[in-house]
Order: structure tokens, then C-alpha cells, then sequence
């Protein structure tokens, strides 16, 4: 067959590869893919209305699209085996016919024939096979390059700049390095920070979420500013104290997006020192407040508060509820995790804080339930009764989910018994038992996932993980 010319084949590759940020290569080879897809689909066209397809899923797996860049065209080549009685035309030829034109020609040797159809015959289902197809695989090579070029990134923290707006999502340009094309992410409504101005090319620090994928759009990067990697990041580089080791960073707890208005977004960052001579909250505030500052300044205005942490739990409870002044806290419950903090009466609604924004940031902190008392009417008697109901609430619920583990277990045991005595008496054959011992093990996957799920802590006695940077 002759070669199927394509007019402007080469312009067309170098179009695509710059619109889509892709080596001409990877546009070749979808291309390629793409005609061969649309050569399936005119063959398949050829039977409809008169039998049911005859096609299996991989019968077309020995045919293959040449393209000639210099006569801009393409061919369709099929690998056949020599054979001496012919079962599929596809896929055989005899070697009578083969001798013709090759004498040293053997039976079992393959070939490669042009089994290019006209262009005329191609027809319009074929070629809109060959459109979508393309698109599909253009958007997988963009997705596959996006996903290994962003996925590894060393520094999650990017510069982007505002491109335009979509819903209420924030459309950025990115870039993973110097010299590297730029590429969209999406700052969707939860990440943005309410005193950002998003306007049109203004240029933000964002924390790089996820690489995925949506349905229709292809690959997407989600970026955030409002995640507490964007404030460890900050802090890094500001401080030299933290780049060079002698002050780390423990945990972060971060409210960017608060549930009101009327609070603003806040965070308490918590500090500690590797050389017992370095103040590790002096390091991160700077003289005059001039580190702290260019960190507040990139996230336009965000109050936040840096404290010490300790090892011993009642001074890093103390430490996380600052600025407020604490008297005393009590670990009333220290395997539940449950601290009262009795505070002077004119440090309550500081220690509580607008509509208990830092009591909570406090908790997210250190990982405790904290609840804020006022130390001039603090009923210890009273309270350690209420503190020991709960506890007794609480080991209860563990007792019966211990039981239930142990009940779940015991079946699994007993399972496991009675099929292995069930293999004796009606031993299986080696495909047969493997299947079990996977569908077995999918099951016990089942089980325990179960199990994890009701023992999951609930949100409000734990702390957020992602608030959590250790």
C-alpha cells in the first residue's frame, strides 16, 4: 500500500509539543498509538451490521504505525508469522508466498508487512477514534511527566504566580526548578488564607498538596497556603539556627481558615533547642522581632505565637497556652491524655481566647484535652470525681473493644483450624489451594481494617496530624 500522507505532519508535532510542554518523541509515539487505534476502529467498522465482531481484546498486538517525518505520512505494519497452512491472515502467511520474494525464507521466521487501507476507506469513525485517543494519551504523558517531575520534589514549598479564577478555585502557574516550563495548580477554596489578594499575576508562596488527577481536566497540582508546611518552610529559611541543626522545630498547629469571621487566622509553632546555650524562641523571633516578622509579613498578617516545648507534659501545656499567664496544670488524666489548666481569673477569656481559638490551637499542639479552669473556683474534690467517671467511661469502651478483638481473633483462629482440616481430608491442587490462602488473607485484611475503624480516636481527643511536624 502506498504511505497515507498527512500534510504538515512535522508542524503539527512541533505544535502540540510546545502547547503541551511534551518532547516531540512522546508526541511520535502518541500519535503512532493513536493511528493504530483508529486502524483498529476501521476494521472493526467493516463487520458492523453484518456479524458480531470477531476481534479478541489483543489481536491487533502485532501491528504497529510507522511514521515518515520526511514525507509526512504514516504506514500500517503488521508482524507475521511464516507458517505453512494459514489459521489467521492477521497474523501468518504461508511460506510459498514468502519464497516469491525471499528464497532463504523459513517456517517459524517473522516478517513485516504494509497493510496500510487507503485514505478514503479510513472513514470518520476511524479518524475520531484516532482524535480522541490522541488527546487521551497526550493528557496520560502530561499526567505521567507532572507526576515524576513534582512527585520528588526535595522543597514542597513553590512559587506561583495568579493566572486567573475558576469558581471560587484559584488557577497559579508553578514551576518545579530554573529553566523548567511552567505548568497549572490549583489553590482551591479551603487552602486560600482570607487576607491574601489574589489578583491577576501576583506571586505567593504555596505548599504543594497532591498530584492527581480529575475527571475531563487531565493532571492537576493542588497547592495550599494554608498548610502548616508553608510555615515550617518559612521559618527555615529565616532562621539559620534551624538550617544548621541547633534549633528544630517540633510540632506546628495551624488555624488559617478559622470557622468565624471575627478570628483571625493564628498559629503556635513549638521550639527546641539541640545546645543547651541557644534559645530556640529568641532564635526564631529575631532581634526586634525581625525574623518573625518576614514570616508574618508572607502570610499577610497571621498572628503567630512560638513557644518552647518541654518534655515534661505540664510546662509544654503551660508554654502552648501563652501569652496567657498559668498557675498550675493538672494531668488529671495522663493515659487519656486529659489536663485541667487552672489560670487567675483575668487570664480566663486570654487562655481561652476568641471563641476558643487558642485553648484549641493548644490542644492540636501538644496532643492533650485541655480544658481551662478558673483557679479561685477550682473544686478539686468535685472535679476528680467527674475526671474519674470519665475514666471509668473510657476503660470500659476499651475493655469491650479489647473483647472484640480477642473474639475476632478467636474466629480467625478457628477458621484457619478448620480449613486446614478440611485440606486433609480433600487435599487441593497447587492453583486451588494458592487462591485460598489469597482469598483468605483478603479476609483478614477485611477484618482488621474493621476493627481499626472503630477504634479510630475521635478528631477532638487527638491531634491533627497534619498540625503535627515532628
Amino acid at each position: 500500500m502506498a504511505l497515507v500522507l498527512l500534510p504538515g505532519l512535522n508542524n503539527l508535532i512541533e505544535d502540540i509539543s510546545e502547547e503541551k510542554k511534551l518532547p516531540t518523541q512522546v508526541v511520535e509515539a502518541a500519535l503512532r498509538e493513536a493511528l493504530l487505534k483508529g486502524y483498529e476502529r476501521y476494521r472493526r467498522t467493516l463487520y458492523l451490521g453484518i456479524n458480531e465482531d470477531p476481534f479478541e481484546e489483543e489481536y491487533f498486538s502485532n501491528f504497529d504505525v510507522g511514521l515518515d517525518l520526511e514525507e509526512e505520512g504514516y504506514r500500517v505494519l503488521a508482524s507475521k508469522i511464516i507458517v505453512d497452512e494459514i489459521e489467521s491472515e492477521d497474523h501468518q502467511i504461508s511460506l510459498s508466498e514468502v519464497m516469491q520474494v525471499a528464497e532463504e525464507a523459513q517456517i517459524g521466521d517473522t516478517v513485516v508487512l504494509d497493510v496500510t487501507p487507503e485514505k478514503e476507506d479510513f472513514g470518520r469513525m476511524a479518524a475520531a477514534t484516532t482524535k480522541q485517543v490522541l488527546a487521551q494519551k497526550l493528557r496520560d504523558q502530561q499526567r505521567r511527566m507532572i507526576q515524576e517531575e513534582f512527585a520528588d520534589l526535595e522543597d514542597p514549598v513553590l512559587t506561583a504566580r495568579v493566572i486567573r479564577f475558576e469558581r471560587q478555585s484559584v488557577i497559579m502557574a508553578v514551576s518545579s526548578g530554573l529553566g523548567r516550563p511552567e505548568v497549572e495548580a490549583e489553590l482551591p477554596r479551603r487552602d486560600q488564607l482570607p487576607n491574601d489578594n489574589y489578583r491577576a499575576n501576583a506571586t505567593f508562596k504555596v505548599f504543594l498538596k497532591e498530584v492527581s488527577e480529575l475527571p475531563r481536566k487531565g493532571p492537576q497540582l493542588f497547592v495550599s497556603r494554608a498548610n502548616a508546611g508553608l510555615v515550617v518552610y518559612l521559618f527555615e529559611n529565616e532562621v539559620p539556627e534551624i538550617q544548621e541543626g541547633s534549633v528544630r522545630i517540633v510540632a506546628v498547629a495551624r488555624e488559617a481558615n478559622p470557622p468565624s469571621r471575627s478570628v483571625g487566622p493564628r498559629t503556635k509553632v513549638a521550639v527546641d533547642s539541640i545546645e543547651r546555650e541557644v534559645d530556640p524562641v529568641g532564635a526564631c523571633i529575631g532581634a526586634r522581632g525581625s525574623r518573625i516578622q518576614q514570616v508574618v509579613n508572607e502570610l499577610r498578617g497571621e498572628k503567630i505565637d512560638v513557644v518552647r516545648w518541654s518534655s515534661d507534659p505540664s510546662q509544654y501545656i503551660a508554654n502552648s497556652l501563652s501569652p496567657s499567664r498559668v498557675e498550675m496544670v493538672r494531668l488529671v488524666d495522663p493515659e487519656g491524655q486529659h489536663a485541667h489548666v487552672l489560670v487567675p481569673p483575668d487570664q480566663l477569656s486570654l487562655a481561652i481566647g476568641r471563641e476558643g481559638q487558642n485553648v484549641r490551637l493548644a490542644a492540636r499542639l501538644t496532643g492533650w484535652k485541655i480544658d481551662i479552669k478558673n483557679a479561685h473556683e477550682y473544686d478539686q474534690a468535685t472535679e476528680d470525681a467527674a475526671v474519674a467517671e470519665l475514666i471509668s467511661q473510657r476503660e470500659e469502651e476499651e475493655s469491650l473493644q479489647r473483647e472484640a478483638e480477642e473474639r475476632l481473633a478467636a474466629e480467625q483462629a478457628a477458621r484457619a483450624e478448620e480449613d486446614a482440616r478440611l485440606r486433609e481430608l480433600y487435599p487441593l491442587s497447587e492453583d486451588d489451594e494458592d487462591y485460598l490462602v489469597e482469598e483468605s488473607e483478603d479476609l483478614i485484611n477485611e477484618d482488621t481494617t474493621t476493627s481499626e475503624m472503630s477504634s479510630e480516636p475521635s478528631v477532638e481527643d487527638s491531634p491533627n496530624e497534619e498540625d503535627k511536624t515532628r
